[in-house]
């Protein structure tokens, strides 16, 4: 059995239940599940090999795509929970996956997806 696809964002102020009904979440906004390679503990983070010893240099970007979450929408969100405060917290809806487009749009490489304009996959830029 396949997972559902995303192809469109929550609304930002929309109100959702979780999936298992345990609480409610406020949609702030979409966001990336960033992996931090700084917060690997020492000495396990072997990233680059040089002979035949490992080195403990980090090379390459500090901040990647979490692999775990790359397929699924994840947004800042306030927790609503009966009974206490509401909590900011990042929610990574793991039962459903982006669509190709929508994943493309959410964790995409190419320089021109970093444009400040490029807030909203279904709002295509003009070409220059």
């Amino acid at each position: 059995m396949s997972r559902p696809e995303v192809k469109e964002l929550l609304e930002t102020g929309s109100i959702h239940t979780s999936p298992g009904g345990q609480y409610s979440f406020r949609v702030i906004g979409p966001c990336c599940r960033l992996f931090d390679r700084e917060e690997l503990p020492w000495p396990c983070c072997r990233l680059a090999w040089r002979s035949k010893e490992p080195s403990w240099r980090r090379v390459g970007r500090r901040f990647v795509a979490d692999l775990a979450a790359r397929r699924c929408p994840s947004y800042a969100v306030e927790l609503l929970q009966p009974g206490s405060r509401p909590t900011a917290t990042v929610l990574t809806l793991f039962p459903v996956h982006l669509s190709r487009e929508m994943q493309e749009w959410w964790y995409s490489r190419h320089p021109s997806s970093m444009v400040a304009s490029n807030r909203d996959p279904q709002q295509k830029t003009p070409a220059a």
